[in-house]
């Protein structure tokens, strides 16, 4: 088992050095999808420790996204906007313990996913960057 954990960081280690800005943007997505699903479980088990945990790991990913706008486009400014919308659902989320909360930000983070995934292949039939 612990030769597994080596080779699959390696991995991990290897397909984040290598990936493209938007690459490494889909693969934020993707993991804000798992932490919100995790987050959900642990929820419905009453484990909120950890659960909170997971909630931490995707306001975490959410200033990451945020910090790495290009401001001079408008629909970086409408993105920081839908960041900041979907923080403050994460902080309510922990305090009142609406689950709506967590599926309207877990909503947002699949639609993102299916969004990035789009603008990657038309970059790569295109052979142009995007960057947000």
């Amino acid at each position: 088992m612990m030769m597994y954990n080596v080779k699959q960081e390696q991995y991990l280690k290897v397909k984040v050095e290598t990936a493209s800005p938007g690459e490494l943007t889909l693969m934020l997505y993707q993991e804000m999808v798992k932490s919100l699903l995790k987050a959900k479980q642990l929820y419905a088990q009453h484990q909120f420790e950890e659960m909170n945990r997971s909630i931490y790991k995707v306001r975490d990913i959410i200033n990451e996204l945020t910090i790495t706008l290009n401001m001079d486009h408008t629909i970086a400014r409408e993105l920081y906007d839908l960041y900041m919308f979907y923080q403050r659902h994460l902080t309510e989320f922990i305090i009142k313990r609406d689950e709506q909360m967590l599926d309207d930000v877990l909503e947002f983070s699949k639609e993102m996913v299916d969004t990035w995934k789009q603008a990657l292949l038309i970059v790569r039939k295109g052979g142009q960057h995007v960057s947000v």
